[in-house]
């Protein structure tokens, strides 16, 4: 995705003007997603301007699935009824439209949930976020991961991550130190964001909430490059004044709330225009 193929301006702008739609629509995400760290991922939902639904018990999840502007599925405590739970709910997004995101969290290293991520990838996600390890083990790469943690670094998923697209049809965004997006034909890095995020538990997760807030309002591409766009700046600023990881998480939901659409839309053409691929 360099600007020689996708003009800057325009996804620029359409990554500035999700921000402006989605706190216009305020849609409502449905979050099947990890128990450890529900609370970070609802807050920053919350402080972009989307309205989280945190519901995770069969029965009920899929009933909001099917009327939430996306959904976010987040595999990282994929107990039996979470399992029957993001199941019931991804069918009931796919059924009824409903743009979706997948976090591959731990797959490739875990047993249970990668089988269980094979499933949902043949479900075709709107937008695939994860880290490098992640990405490449959820494309059939053997990968390096630890836990939740990638051992790989984000180039060396980069052809793992077109493949996904390619399949998907979607988008798959690969966080890391400089993130990478593909729609899988062209691929864009986005070097946004600060080392505190590393330090803490739930960032990733975080962003795929926020991943799931802007493909409410907008295409796969334009959703995770605005959103880690979003939290890549936040993220920046809120280590201005933080002191540590506890004060950088208060800072950080503050700056996500404090966001406008042209800070989001000026920092994706400032990375454009550099134009290194990925």
């Amino acid at each position: 995705m360099t600007s020689a193929v996708l003009p800057s301006h325009d996804l620029a702008a359409r990554a500035g003007a999700a921000l402006t739609a989605l706190r216009a629509r305020t849609p409502l995400v449905q979050c099947v997603t990890n128990e450890v760290t529900s609370n970070l991922v609802a807050n920053a939902v919350l402080a972009i301007g989307a309205s989280p639904a945190m519901a995770s018990v069969p029965g009920e999840a899929e009933e909001l699935a099917g009327s939430a502007g996306a959904v976010l599925v987040n595999l990282g405590t994929p107990g039996p009824d979470q399992r029957a739970c993001v199941e019931a709910t991804v069918a009931a997004a796919v059924g009824a439209g409903v743009p979706w995101v997948l976090d591959p969290v731990a797959v490739g290293v875990l047993s249970v949930r990668t089988r269980l991520a094979a499933r949902l990838l043949a479900e075709r996600p709107t937008v695939v976020r994860g880290n490098a390890s992640e990405v490449r083990a959820l494309a059939g790469e053997v990968s390096s991961g630890r836990g939740v943690d990638a051992r790989d670094r984000v180039e060396a998923a980069a052809s793992a991550a077109r493949a996904l697209a390619g399949a998907t049809g979607g988008a798959v965004a690969v966080s890391g130190p400089v993130d990478l997006v593909t729609d899988g034909s062209v691929a864009l890095r986005l070097a946004v964001g600060d080392p505190l995020l590393a330090r803490v538990t739930g960032a990733g997760c975080a962003l795929g909430g926020l991943t799931a807030a802007f493909a409410a309002v907008t295409d796969p591409v334009a959703a995770a490059v605005g959103a880690s766009t979003a939290l890549g700046v936040a993220a920046e600023r809120a280590a201005v004044v933080a002191r540590g990881p506890g004060s950088f998480v208060v800072a950080l939901l503050d700056e996500l709330s404090l966001l406008s659409a042209d800070d989001v839309a000026s920092r994706v053409g400032a990375e454009l225009a550099v134009g290194v691929p990925a």
